[in-house]
């Protein structure tokens, strides 16, 4: 079974030779390339060959990383903002997939005010990380990672203004609850609250 890693580079053949190509017949066999890839990813990623062929087709052009931005907001008692997913009933770090048209401190600062209410200023990056290089549970598309230390400006916690999130939180970065896995890992959650307190300690990349 070919790994996650190189039917993404498959699925990005294709793509790309979907995009560039002009010959009828070369578009046929990259079309077939790209449904068989789809097979493969599906048995990879635990969805049916259907839903991912079908989010495969939406992505057109030249296929690169998504890019996921996570807002790290911690409280006067050194606690982390968590929101509680509804997809799976587990927590994350405030964020989501980034927005043409938004920088990623407008993504955290809107992801935050839109999931837990509460208003915030995007004021450092902490992380870029490549989500292939870490423990996540496998995902169809390759992702780039942004974390960002974010002030609190108001703490008034508003029903999410969403249908994406139940309900939000404060935790202790050694009393996390059930994390989303596929969004963020203990870890990183600890690490990013390490970089938020310490400046000096760089931003990590991969």
């Amino acid at each position: 079974m070919p790994t996650l890693a190189q039917l993404r580079e498959l699925q990005a053949i294709a793509q790309a030779g979907l995009t560039y190509t002009r010959d009828p017949y070369d578009r046929e066999r990259f079309g077939r390339l790209l449904a068989l890839t789809a097979e493969l990813l599906a048995e990879g990623t635990g969805q049916t060959p259907e839903e991912v062929h079908g989010l495969l087709q939406i992505e057109r052009g030249y296929l690169t990383p998504k890019v996921d931005v996570r807002a790290v907001v911690l409280n006067a008692a050194g606690e982390v903002l968590l929101t509680r997913e509804r997809v799976d009933g587990l927590w994350s770090l405030p964020g989501g997939w980034a927005d043409p048209g938004d920088s990623p401190r407008e993504v955290a600062v809107r992801e935050v005010r839109e999931e837990t209410g509460r208003g915030v200023r995007a004021v450092r990056l902490l992380a870029l990380l490549d989500k292939d290089k870490h423990p996540h549970p496998p995902d169809l598309w390759a992702v780039y990672k942004v974390f960002l230390a974010c002030e609190l400006l108001e703490d008034v916690a508003a029903h999410p203004d969403n249908t994406e999130t139940l309900e939000s939180g404060w935790f202790l970065p050694d009393d996390l609850p059930p994390l989303s896995l596929g969004r963020n890992l203990p870890e990183q959650v600890r690490r990013m609250v390490a970089l938020w307190r310490e400046p000096g300690l760089g931003v990590d990349v991969d």
